[in-house]
């Protein structure tokens, strides 16, 4: 039971940090960057409770960590595989984002200053997401190659 609420304290965290800063930004009390730096910081603090509790579930008991250990030298190269394909995706969707948050305000502003401009501003923000595509292909070679 306290495995099953160990496992929802990081998600109601991070759902709650969300929402907080969805009001912030709407409400006009923080500025996006301070937002944006706010929610690192939420997931850095999640990331510390997780390896707390693994490290505590570890020292609670030491004879399934040590058959872990066993397992985790046949399967460290699965692991290291999945870490980077999750590191591909995620840092690639960041990139991407910001990518799109910066063309797509810029891409709107001169369609409608000059419609016909619509064509090459919407080749910026497909660009953009490109880059998002790659990353997410790049797991994919990563997962199917283990």
């Amino acid at each position: 039971m306290l495995e099953y609420i160990l496992m929802a304290v990081p998600v109601i965290f991070l759902v709650g940090s969300v929402i907080f800063a969805y009001k912030s930004v709407a409400s006009g009390r923080r500025s996006r960057k301070r937002v944006v730096f706010s929610q690192l910081g939420a997931f850095a603090a999640v990331s510390a409770v997780c390896l707390v509790t693994a490290a505590i579930s570890a020292f609670a008991a030491p004879e399934a960590a040590t058959e872990a250990a066993k397992a985790a030298t046949d399967g460290n190269a699965f692991g290291m595989a999945m870490l980077g394909a999750a590191l591909a995706t995620g840092i690639s969707g960041i990139g991407g984002g910001i990518a799109v948050g910066n063309a797509a305000p810029a891409a709107i502003g001169a369609t409608s200053e000059d419609p016909k401009a619509f064509g090459k501003a919407l080749i910026f923000v497909a660009l953009g997401e490109g880059v998002a595509l790659y990353g997410l292909l790049v797991s994919i070679l990563i997962i199917s190659k283990v």
